[in-house]
């Protein structure tokens, strides 16, 4: 792969609206592209509910820390930096933000049980350390991924949060963000849903679809290895 921060940089900066947009669709906020571009110019949405555009507004915030992190080397993958995104992306919209979750979750759809919440510490060490041990970039930030969404650190919004961290260390590494597009949504769900289900924790059908997210044309550009999807 080749890596370039600073085109990693300016493609995220240019698919804001698409990232913010497809982000709040897969949560059942009829945000549009257009709808979001109003709201980064300072205008608010006419028809749209006010609690709405403040949870996009909220994530439009959070990915500008991001990027600015990532241009002053600040990104971290660690419980602190995870809860300063939370703090400021799930404000409102959350049972709690910017802290671990207190009670037990359960998630719709399947009958896997994530860890109590006494335990999620010791769970989020773990993670760090299989992170640790991974070498291919790509694989990590999926892992990341994966990992916040099965473990559920937080109340709410952990699939937004393990995007966010995701997508945090990939363009910290130089690489270009992957975001899920609502077209999309029936496959990542169901792929999640079998994720969760899984017994040995299996995903490579999770990787490859969030690998296939990736636009072609933008692989090419960073000579990022093709993953075939078609097959799952």
């Amino acid at each position: 792969m080749i890596k370039n921060k600073n085109l990693a940089i300016q493609l995220c900066k240019r698919s804001l609206p698409e990232l913010v947009s497809d982000a709040c669709q897969l949560e059942g906020i009829n945000l549009t592209v257009s709808d979001v571009q109003t709201l980064l110019g300072g205008m608010t949405v006419g028809n749209k509910e006010l609690y709405e555009q403040e949870i996009a507004l909220n994530l439009i915030k959070a990915w500008k820390m991001i990027l600015d992190d990532v241009i002053n080397n600040k990104v971290e993958i660690t419980q602190k930096y995870s809860n300063k995104i939370h703090n400021i992306a799930a404000k409102e919209d959350a049972m709690e933000w910017g802290r671990f979750r207190s009670g037990n979750v359960l998630i719709s759809g399947t009958d896997y049980l994530p860890p109590k919440a006494e335990n999620l510490e010791d769970h989020y060490n773990q993670m760090l350390s299989d992170f640790s041990n991974i070498n291919n970039d790509y694989m990590k930030a999926i892992f990341l991924f994966l990992q916040y969404s099965k473990n559920q650190f937080y109340y709410d919004n952990n699939k937004r949060q393990g995007r966010f961290m995701m997508n945090a260390y990939l363009l910290s590494q130089g690489l270009p963000a992957i975001n899920v597009p609502k077209r999309r949504e029936h496959e990542f769900n169901n792929g999640m849903l079998r994720y969760y289900n899984s017994v040995n924790n299996n995903a490579s059908e999770m990787y490859a679809f969030l690998m296939s997210c990736i636009h072609p044309t933008i692989a090419e550009q960073f000579d990022i290895p093709v993953v075939d999807f078609q097959k799952y």
